[in-house]
């Protein structure tokens, strides 16, 4: 896909307001750690992740997804009004029915001539998300569009502290391990045909590829207040799958791999983000990551992160910048955007 006629105006984002140490979650699973003869330090050692942030109890999702939401029409002067769709794609939903979206378009006060619905991916939902505004921007259905989502870490991790603590096995603490590194936030990416005004900045999505390899899509499953995460096979089957979407990201928009100034990866983790830089070619320098102090926030993670880029000048006007989001199922998606 490329495109000729849509822009990013505006990423707007909210944090979870509780920031919650590797080291503290590790003292919750002490017990199982003891049995295991795992020493303290091994989950900041294994992810790189040295804290993440949670909602407060109970906080509502399209709460957080309103706020972002507010927070990207301030940068732009745009507001609800000015919406054909408005798209929810976070893992985390309200409810199975109706749509999140529906909840977020009422704090809004969305007009009912907009399309409101949610789309669900695993982490890639936004992205999808954001295929689905440009497509219909390109094709001059409407002149603007949002993508909203909210995640929350906080009731999967007690559950699945609550199950390592019940089965202290090294096979469930291997399949249980992900799961800790999941933060929590929300996130808005407004999109539009570039023709409102307002003197923001605006930066040009160029265009994407997806690939799949559906086959593995049983590696990373939750369901209800379980998940299981084989980590070591996603990283291994999500880089080759990477690799070739790369290739195909170049192929679509008539680019080379160097003239990417930077990237912003799906915030997993240290050792998925140095894998995926390695097996595509692209120098470290060029990457920025949150994943850190956020930890991995699902579908949030990567558009918070180049909003934060941007905030601290790591993204400078006219880079040429490749967001690589990577999913369980297996997805990929990557995109170009001149900023």
């Amino acid at each position: 896909m490329k495109y000729t006629k849509v822009f990013i105006d505006a990423i707007g984002y909210e944090l979870g307001p509780n920031v919650v140490t590797s080291s503290e979650l590790e003292k919750r699973i002490l017990p199982t750690l003891d049995a295991l003869h795992i020493p303290p330090g091994q989950l900041e050692a294994l992810t790189g992740i040295r804290e993440r942030r949670w909602w407060n109890p109970g906080f509502a999702l399209p709460e957080g997804a309103a706020r972002a939401a507010r927070k990207a029409f301030e940068q732009t002067g745009l507001s609800a009004s000015d919406l054909g769709a408005l798209i929810y794609a976070g893992v985390c939903r309200e409810h199975s029915e109706p749509a999140t979206a529906t909840a977020v378009a009422d704090l809004l006060g969305v007009k009912p001539g907009a399309a409101v619905f949610d789309i669900s991916n695993a982490c890639l939902g936004v992205l999808n998300g954001m295929f689905d505004i440009a497509n219909r921007i390109e094709l001059g259905q409407i002149k603007a569009g949002l993508v909203v989502s909210c995640e929350s870490s906080r009731e999967i991790n007690d559950s699945m502290i609550a199950a390592m603590l019940a089965d202290r096995s090294f096979e469930c603490f291997r399949l249980s391990l992900a799961t800790l590194t999941g933060g929590s936030g929300a996130v808005a990416v407004l999109i539009t045909d570039g023709s409102f005004g307002g003197g923001h900045k605006k930066h040009q999505l160029l265009g994407g590829v997806y690939r799949s390899a559906c086959e593995h899509n049983k590696l990373c499953i939750w369901h209800g207040d379980k998940m299981s995460t084989d980590a070591t096979a996603v990283l291994k089957y999500g880089v080759a799958l990477g690799r070739e979407t790369w290739a195909d990201l170049q192929a679509e928009l008539g680019m080379r791999a160097d003239e990417f100034s930077k990237v912003i990866c799906h915030q997993v983790g240290g050792a998925h983000k140095k894998s995926v830089l390695a097996a595509l070619g692209i120098p470290e320098d060029k990457d920025f990551s949150t994943y850190e102090y956020l930890g991995n926030m699902g579908t949030v993670a990567l558009p918070a992160a180049a909003a934060i880029a941007d905030e601290r000048e790591f993204l400078a006007a006219g880079d040429k910048v490749a967001f690589l989001g990577i999913g369980s199922g297996l997805n990929t998606i990557m995109m170009g955007v001149k900023w």
